[in-house]
């Protein structure tokens, strides 16, 4: 089969792979569609991937192909979305409940073979069947948004929270949509992108700009959430939180990147920095939100490319230009 391959840091083909085959639990995908992510490029220059090679792509969907001999769950010609998390449900953070924060965490496009391919394997634990409305190759989108709904199970989110976001991209729109949801009383977005912020404006924000410093707000904002992963961002967003506030630590930085904090004002002012860490029992609701509708593909997805430019597709995201990007296997 043909499958993108990660051979090297920043080195990416498309090429001949061997065919997945199912293990007693397993499925086999044809996979219909597989979206780009933030994490593909951190493989790309040799972070969170321990090897490489690796066949990257951990936010995919399509129709099961083939099943292994203890499967009953799901039959060949079910449509799929995929949950990429491997856990061992054996170190003490599985016990604890903690399953992304695996001691032995592996997932599907990161550490094992992904869906930037025509198939790929998953454990039929990791399959939700889809709605006969919810197109197949919009599902790869449920996996983002499992990432999202995990973010704001961690906050606790209140009603009528000020909110402040950094990032327009497709992480940033998602936790923009959720905050709708939550009832906040008013959405910021800030981002250098003024294409991206277009967006966030059809979907209803507040306010946009360049620099929360061009948004009026002398008491800070209640929630702050950075969804880029830049240093400069994150310290900048540090600095906004209202007393009482949350900062969310959402996107994901290089490993190498450093922020400064006053340990005072944390304490004096009772503010609380959290992270989010991929997906935590979140995957079927994430789905079951889909389905109602919560986000509308057409504004989410950018654009849909063939598996062979899976490169250039790459570098197009690289490079910050469009939303969701969508490799069509």
């Amino acid at each position: 089969m043909k499958a993108a391959v990660i051979t090297g840091i920043g080195s990416v083909e498309v090429t001949e792979v061997p065919d997945p085959t199912p293990g007693p639990r397993d499925v086999v995908v044809d996979v219909a569609a597989c979206g780009l992510c933030g994490t593909d490029l951190h493989i790309l220059q040799g972070e969170f991937a321990p090897t490489l090679p690796i066949v990257p792509g951990h936010e995919f969907a399509g129709v099961v192909a083939e099943v292994g001999k203890d499967v009953t769950e799901v039959k060949v010609g079910d449509r799929v979305a995929v949950d990429p998390s491997l856990y061992c449900f054996e170190c003490r953070m599985c016990r604890n409940g903690h399953n992304n924060l695996c001691e032995r965490w592996n997932a599907i496009g990161v550490s094992k073979p992904g869906g930037a391919a025509e198939y790929a394997v998953a454990p039929v634990a990791n399959c939700v069947v889809l709605p006969d409305h919810v197109r197949t190759e919009d599902a790869a989108l449920i996996e983002p948004l499992s990432c999202a709904v995990r973010g704001y199970d961690v906050l606790r989110a209140k009603m009528a929270t000020r909110v402040l976001i950094y990032g327009s991209g497709t992480m940033g729109l998602m936790m923009l949509q959720l905050a709708k949801l939550t009832g906040a009383a008013s959405i910021d977005v800030v981002d250098l992108n003024d294409e991206r912020l277009k967006t966030a404006v059809q979907l209803g924000v507040t306010n946009t700009a360049r620099s929360a410093d061009e948004i009026e707000a002398p008491r800070g904002w209640d929630l702050v959430i950075d969804a880029t992963g830049n240093a400069k961002a994150i310290q900048d967003g540090i600095d906004r939180v209202a007393p009482g506030g949350t900062f969310l630590q959402f996107g994901v930085s290089d490993y190498s990147a450093r922020v400064t904090i006053e340990p005072y004002k944390i304490y004096n002012q009772e503010i609380t920095i959290t992270g989010s860490m991929a997906v935590l029992h979140s995957y079927e609701r994430a789905a079951d939100l889909f389905a109602t509708g919560v986000l509308d593909p057409e504004v989410f997805i950018s654009d849909r490319v063939p598996l062979a430019d899976y490169a250039a597709a790459l570098e197009k995201f690289k490079n910050g230009i469009g939303r969701k990007i969508q490799v069509l296997c």
